[in-house]
């Protein structure tokens, strides 16, 4: 079986590096509301690789989304 070498593997699609754009429309935010929240905390974790460039792994933001999960308005939330 021929693999397709610019295929990504599951692992490597996780851990890959996405920009903010990528990563806001992942999540159903603005870019801006990314900016926010890696000033005032609380958004999904990120990789500063330099003073003016942020990236962000998709599994990051799959674990940010699942931290938000709830059963109804009256559970408590983790902000």
């Amino acid at each position: 079986m021929i693999q397709n070498p610019n295929a990504l593997s599951a692992s490597d699609h996780q851990t890959r590096l996405i920009n903010e754009k990528e990563a806001a429309a992942y999540v159903g935010h603005t870019v801006r509301c990314l900016q926010n929240w890696r000033l005032r905390g609380g958004g999904p974790r990120f990789v500063k690789v330099s003073a003016r460039s942020v990236r962000y792994r998709r599994r990051d933001l799959e674990d940010w989304i699942e931290s938000k999960l709830v059963s109804s308005t009256s559970e408590a939330t983790n902000d």
